[in-house]
């Protein structure tokens, strides 16, 4: 999921089973906008960068294009291999592919691209990619216009250790900086998780800085949860509860 040399890395080594039950899957229209964007089909060689448990890979599967997954944590590894056993998957980096210089049409990622560090990832991105492949970044980020969802993002706050954010678009400046790839391209999605009580719960385990807690600690992170579902008049006393996403899609081409 992300880059090796940030200690909250361990988190998603942690709770991979976690982010699998908890995350949501990515819009279908969203998948094929990047996928018709960067010409992903057949004869076309795409990676999976911070693959995590191959939430977006099996979203690739079906173009018939090679993909290769590329992800540096070990339980995302084998949580990925549970589900994926036959898909093509590497222990790298975006810093360090594990591929060679112009081999790739396409790289996508999801999820993840916030963690990495992006000059380097910029000139890496630039060696393995063939000239004129595509850059495909996307993020499911919980739609705080919602009452009760903004106030999750509070509760979850509080607990923050300075985690990377993909909404802050922190790594977008210096990415750009570089030259290697023409201005990013944006567009939105929405969509809604529809869920019970315990994939909310697992979804929020799955935060990084929520899952490094102490145990005691992320027990009164649930208890915290369960008390804002029960009193929210979207959640209380429903069986399957609605967590509304913005899907945010961005693309460039190297240059």
């Amino acid at each position: 999921m992300a880059r090796a040399t940030h200690e909250l890395v361990r988190g998603f080594d942690q709770a991979a089973a976690t982010y699998e039950r908890g995350r949501p899957e990515y819009p279908p229209e969203a998948v094929r906008h990047l996928v018709e964007t960067l010409r992903i089909g057949p004869g076309r060689t795409v990676v999976d960068l911070g693959a995590g448990t191959g939430k977006f890979t099996r979203s690739l599967l079906p173009t018939g294009a090679r993909v290769v997954a590329v992800e540096p944590t070990a339980g995302m590894r084998a949580e990925f291999h549970r589900i994926l056993p036959s898909a093509e998957l590497l222990d790298g980096t975006a810093e360090h592919i594990p591929l060679p210089s112009d081999s790739v049409d396409a790289v996508v990622s999801a999820q993840a691209f916030h963690w990495f560090d992006p000059v380097p990832t910029a000139e890496e991105l630039h060696r393995v990619l063939r000239r004129g492949g595509g850059l495909g970044l996307i993020w499911n980020l919980r739609d705080e216009a919602e009452p009760w969802v903004a106030e999750l993002t509070r509760l979850l706050d509080a607990r923050d250790q300075g985690a990377p954010r993909g909404r802050k678009l922190t790594w977008k400046p210096p990415f750009e900086s570089t030259g290697r790839f023409t201005p990013f391209e944006y567009r939105a999605f929405r969509q809604v998780q529809r869920a019970n009580r315990e994939t909310i719960r697992a979804r929020v385990r799955s935060v990084s800085f929520i899952a490094v807690l102490p145990p005691a600690e992320q027990e009164e992170v649930d208890r915290e949860l369960q008390e804002l579902l029960d009193r929210a008049p979207a959640t209380r006393g429903k069986d399957v509860i609605e967590l509304p996403y913005r899907t945010d899609v961005y693309w460039a081409f190297r240059r």
